[in-house]
């Protein structure tokens, strides 16, 4: 198939994505560098979303960015290397978007990393003060610096990943575990801000949680050809079910964790 009729496709399935809930949307990705945030920038965009995307390697934000705008036909794909460590920093990138396309109408925040021990004996605190910083300081930054904004959209959503660990926790994996627990709980939090904002007739706005065992991607599976990844959610599976959180009624979704794996 030659270029032109790639993006040709590419942008006839974006127009008739034109009339669907992510149309003319303008959703902020946070940690979009890595195979999860690929997907969800090219899902995002191919249904009509303007993206904006945010990661602390320039260069494979650089790349994701570049991938999105080529999936998807020329969409309004745009990157910026912003700390998220620093609350500033972030305040600062929701206010540059929100100022220059006039909303923000969702976050999806993707920042991740894993430390696990052999047993919990074993577990090393330097691993919780490594995870606490990119699980949850991120996510407190991300919400607070975007909350007021996605609440004053008439569609906004905060979507954290988590993982199933949280709820269920293995010995090997005490930190992970809580780190991810308090960033759902973080979450939780604000879901019942938007809850509030929306008085007796209910939230415009929301904060949900998408919950995975863990998650695989095509060059997992090319390492490990032989592997089953068994309860695994695809990169590509994620994004659709981060652009379908727009789908349903903020009261549907606002306080939910939303399991795309096995309950454990």
């Amino acid at each position: 198939m030659s270029d032109r009729n790639t993006r040709t496709t590419a942008q006839e399935a974006k127009t008739m994505a034109g009339n669907g809930a992510l149309s003319g949307a303008v959703i902020a990705v946070a940690g979009a560098g890595g195979p999860a945030g690929r997907a969800a920038l090219i899902r995002l965009a191919e249904a009509g979303a303007t993206v904006v995307a945010a990661d602390n390697d320039p260069e494979r934000l650089a790349e994701a960015v570049d991938a999105a705008r080529y999936a998807s036909g020329g969409a309004t794909v745009t990157g910026e290397p912003v700390d998220l460590l620093d609350l500033e920093s972030t305040r600062e990138w929701a206010m540059h978007i929100e100022k220059e396309f006039g909303r923000v109408d969702g976050l999806v925040h993707l920042v991740g990393g894993w430390r696990g021990s052999e047993t919990f004996i074993k577990t090393s605190l330097d691993d919780w003060d490594f995870l606490e910083l990119l699980l949850i300081r991120t996510v407190q930054h991300t919400s607070l610096a975007f909350s007021e904004a996605l609440q004053r959209s008439e569609r906004g959503r905060y979507v954290l990943i988590s993982a199933a660990g949280a709820t269920k926790p293995t010995a090997g994996n005490a930190a992970y575990a809580a780190a991810k627990a308090a960033a759902e709980a973080w979450t939780l939090a604000m879901a019942d801000f938007f809850r509030k904002a929306g008085g007796a007739e209910g939230p415009t706005s929301a904060a949900a949680i998408l919950v995975v065992k863990a998650l695989v991607h095509d060059a997992m599976r090319a390492e490990r050809p032989n592997a089953k990844f068994a309860g695994f959610t695809d990169v590509k599976e994620l994004a659709e079910a981060i652009a379908d959180v727009w789908n349903k009624p903020a009261a549907e979704v606002n306080g939910k964790r939303l399991w795309l794996t096995e309950k454990p």
